[in-house]
C-alpha cells in the first residue's frame, strides 16, 4: 500500500521516494495514519483522495528542511552581480523555489542590499510544497542551525533579537513574499516571469523524466536573459535542455540565452579558503573513457551506455550531498571499476576525499581529473585551495595562472 501512497507522491509534488528513501516515506505515512487514527493503510490511501487537507500534512512530514543563511555563497554573489549587468528597466523578480524554511529568499535579499539595491528595484517570491515550512518562513524567527560557517557578519547588520532566536529587520522581511505552490501545478505561477530562478537541490529529487519535465518548466518561468541557479549534484542537467553555464566558479549557475556574461573571478584566492563540503559539480560532459599507454589523450569508447554511466555518477552526488562521505567513496570506486575513469568521476572522488579529511588522496584524485581534461575548472579551483590550504602558496599560485588562463580562453 505504501507504494501506492508514493506513486500519488510522485504525481502529486514529482517526489522519487528513491531520492530520499523508502523508509521516510513509510515513516510519514505511519505518523499520518496514527495522528488521523486509522489502522488501515487502504482506508488511508482513500482518505488522501478526498482530503487535499491531509495530502497536504503528508507532504510536510515528508518534505524535510535543510538549509542555511547564504547556503554556497558564491551563488548569492552571481546572483547579485548578474542583477547589476542585467538590470531590467521594471524591478527585478527573483523567485526562490523550493524555499523551505526562507533562509534562501531572506539571503537574496540581503546579498541585492549589500550589492546596492534599493527596496523598489527588486523582488522576491518564495514559493515551497511545504505550508508548514512556509509558515515557519512567515514567522522568520532562526535559530543557530540557520547560521553555519564562519563568515557570519551580516547578522550584525541585518538581524534583531526575537523571542526564541533572531529574527530579519522589517526591511528584509518586506521584500519576500512568502506562498505554498508546486512547479507542476497548473496555476502555480500563472503568466509570472523571473529575472532569477534559484531552484537549487529539487531536481534530485525527481526522476529523470520529471527532471525534464522541470526543466521546461524552470525555463518558461525565466525571462530572456534570465539566470538559474541549481544545487552542486544537479550542476550537469540545464545544459541539456539548452541552458548556458555562466562559467563562474561554484555557482552553479546558468544563462537561459547568449548574453553579456558577468566577469567571474580569475584566480580561486576569490573563494574563501576553506575545506569544501560534501557537494558536488557536473560542469562538463559526462563521458567516460580510458586513457592508453602511449596516447593517454584519446577518447575511447565508453565501457558501459552513457545513461547508466550518468546515472551512476548522479547516486555518488547525491549520497555526498546527503553528508554520507564514506558510502561516496565507495560508490564513486565502484563506479570507476565498472566504467572505467573519466576527469567527472576523479573530481567527484576528490570532493568527497577533501571533505572526509584525507588531503593527500584528493589531491591525487583532483590531479587525475586534471591529467584527464586539463581544463576542468572546478578540479583546479579546489585542488589550488586545497595546496594553499597545506602551505603550497607556489603550486596554488601556479593553479590560479591556469584557471585564468582558461577563464581567458572561454571568454569567463
Amino acid at each position: 500500500m505504501t507504494g501506492a501512497i508514493e506513486k500519488l507522491l510522485m504525481e502529486t509534488i514529482g517526489l522519487d521516494s528513491a531520492s530520499v528513501g523508502p523508509t521516510v516515506v513509510r515513516q510519514a505515512v505511519r505518523d499520518r495514519m496514527e495522528a488521523c487514527r486509522i489502522t488501515n493503510p487502504q482506508a488511508y490511501r482513500e482518505h488522501l483522495t478526498v482530503s487535499s487537507q491531509e495530502l497536504q500534512e503528508l507532504i510536510n512530514a515528508v518534505v524535510i528542511p535543510e538549509t542555511w543563511f547564504f547556503r554556497d555563497r558564491e551563488a548569492f554573489t552571481m546572483l547579485a552581480r548578474h542583477a547589476r549587468v542585467h538590470k531590467p528597466a521594471q524591478p527585478i523578480r527573483v523567485l526562490s523555489l523550493p524555499c523551505s524554511t526562507g533562509e534562501e529568499a531572506y539571503s537574496v535579499a540581503m546579498a541585492m542590499f549589500d550589492a546596492g539595491f534599493e527596496a523598489h528595484e527588486f523582488k522576491i517570491d518564495g514559493v515551497d510544497v511545504s505550508s508548514r515550512n512556509i509558515a515557519t518562513a512567515e514567522r522568520a524567527i532562526y535559530g543557530r542551525n540557520s547560521f553555519r560557517g564562519s563568515h557570519l557578519e551580516f547578522k550584525d547588520r541585518y538581524f534583531e533579537a526575537a523571542e526564541g532566536g533572531l529574527r530579519p529587520i522589517a526591511g528584509v522581511l518586506k521584500q519576500v513574499r512568502f506562498r505554498v505552490g508546486n512547479l507542476f501545478g497548473s496555476r502555480a505561477f500563472g503568466q509570472e516571469v523571473y529575472d532569477i530562478l534559484l531552484c537549487r537541490n529539487l531536481l534530485i529529487y525527481f526522476n529523470r523524466e520529471l527532471q525534464d519535465r522541470a526543466l521546461s518548466c524552470l525555463k518558461d518561468l525565466l525571462a530572456k536573459d534570465g539566470l538559474l541557479l541549481v544545487g552542486p549534484a544537479e550542476a550537469a542537467l540545464p545544459r541539456l535542455h539548452g541552458f548556458i553555464s555562466a562559467e563562474w566558479p561554484l555557482a552553479f549557475a546558468f544563462l537561459k540565452s547568449e548574453a553579456v556574461k558577468t566577469t567571474a573571478p580569475k584566480v580561486p584566492a576569490a573563494v574563501p579558503v576553506r575545506a569544501p563540503s560534501p557537494k558536488v559539480n557536473k560542469s562538463e560532459p559526462l563521458l567516460p573513457f580510458r586513457p592508453t599507454i602511449g596516447n593517454e589523450g584519446r577518447r575511447q569508447a565508453p565501457t558501459k551506455p552513457l545513461a547508466q554511466a550518468s546515472e551512476s555518477l548522479i547516486a555518488v552526488e547525491r549520497i555526498a550531498n546527503a553528508g554520507r562521505v564514506k558510502e561516496a567513496q565507495e560508490v564513486a570506486l565502484a563506479h570507476l571499476k565498472e566504467f572505467g575513469p573519466s576527469a567527472e568521476i576523479f573530481y567527484l572522488l576528490g570532493l568527497v576525499q577533501d571533505a572526509d579529511g584525507s588531503a593527500p588522496e584528493a589531491a591525487r584524485s583532483y590531479r587525475k581529473a586534471l591529467y584527464l581534461a586539463p581544463n576542468h575548472r572546478e578540479a583546479l579551483v579546489h585542488l589550488a585551495l586545497l595546496l594553499s590550504k597545506q602551505g603550497d602558496h607556489n603550486g596554488a599560485e601556479a593553479l590560479a595562472g591556469r584557471l585564468g588562463r582558461v577563464q581567458k580562453r572561454s571568454g569567463g
